[in-house]
């Protein structure tokens, strides 16, 4: 199972969207490389301050939020 505690949330950075640890690369445009058909090596390979175990946070997260589990739960 993916390290939920990588996905931060902070008022102060992305207006308070989920990101990958504390950065500036929220987990929506995370996932939408990974549908725009790109491979977790080929994001981690060009977003080389990424790595391939924030990407399985960000498809576990996205996830856990569409399955109906309580916000709480999830971050």
């Amino acid at each position: 199972m993916a390290d939920l505690s990588r996905i931060t949330l902070d008022h102060d950075i992305c207006h308070g969207k989920p990101c990958v640890r504390h950065m500036r690369w929220p987990v929506e445009v995370t996932i939408d490389l990974v549908a725009s058909g790109m491979g977790i090596d080929e994001i981690v390979a060009d977003h080389p301050e990424l790595e391939r175990d924030d990407i399985l946070a960000c498809l576990h997260y996205a996830r856990l939020l569409v399955s109906g589990e309580p916000l709480r739960r999830v971050a």
